[in-house]
């Protein structure tokens, strides 16, 4: 597949290499989340569902186990590759995997019930589009159910957290704040039903590790966290060793 622009080539050669680390990383294999969305999707055993920038997969065997057929869909050839074996592993034969942008979808009009996303979006050159792709494939009165982290919205703590995320992962663009998401919904036509917000406690160690952060961005991240205000520490609840709490949101929306 030709690769349209620098930063969907960032995206790619990001993660193609951490593919198996993702599929055993606890953060994202395990969570409240999950079990949320097996809980949204048991209602319809007949969706036809899309997981947008599935990573490992792990919202998609989620999906797999109550619902007719998921397309688990990345740009990372090698996620996928990945996510195939995986699927297999665990005799979830109603997978199929699909490699391509989040903002142009190789579906037609009004072909899915139910897209979900799942710690991607942050990773998107253009949320908005990507919105609106998700708007023209929907069915009228289907679902989009994304999961990702979310901004405080709170101009000190948002410059925190973005630093510390494109230093942490070159192939970041942004974690949006809940009334973003919000207003991107809105303008793309989709209806926002629910928005759950929760706490994410990431340890340091394994929170750069599978990035494979070159050392010296690491330190950068760990001398960022010595000098910033207490209103910093307090909300991320940065500790000693560097591990801290960011903020994720679950959105639930319809197309009308």
């Amino acid at each position: 597949m030709k690769m349209k622009n620098t930063h969907t080539q960032a995206v790619d050669k990001q993660f193609g290499s951490q593919a198996k680390d993702y599929l055993t990383s606890t953060v994202h294999s395990q969570g409240a989340d999950l079990q949320r969305l097996a809980t949204l999707l048991a209602p319809f055993p007949d969706a036809h569902v899309i997981d947008l920038g599935c990573g490992a997969g792990h919202a998609s065997f989620v999906a797999a186990r109550v619902v007719k057929n998921v397309v688990a869909y990345d740009l990372s050839a090698q996620m996928l590759d990945v996510v195939a074996q995986a699927a297999k592993d665990k005799e979830l034969n109603n997978i199929t995997v699909q490699q391509g942008v989040a903002e142009s979808l190789p579906f037609d009009d009004s072909s899915a019930d139910i897209i979900i996303s799942r710690y991607s979006a942050h990773h998107w050159h253009d949320v908005g589009q990507a919105l609106r792709e998700v708007a023209r494939v929907l069915k009228p009165g289907g679902k989009f159910i994304m999961m990702d982290v979310v901004s405080p919205g709170h101009p000190l703590l948002d410059i925190y957290l973005q630093t510390i995320e494109v230093l942490r992962d070159t192939s970041h663009v942004r974690n949006y704040s809940p009334g973003e998401w919000l207003n991107m919904a809105s303008e793309a036509g989709l209806i926002a039903r629910e928005v759950t917000t929760d706490r994410l406690p990431l340890e340091f160690t394994s929170w750069i590790a599978r990035m494979r952060t070159p050392e010296h961005f690491a330190v950068a991240i760990r001398e960022l966290q010595k000098v910033m205000s207490e209103d910093v520490i307090k909300h991320f609840e940065i500790q000693t060793d560097g591990s801290f709490t960011s903020d994720i949101m679950m959105l639930v929306a319809s197309k009308n």
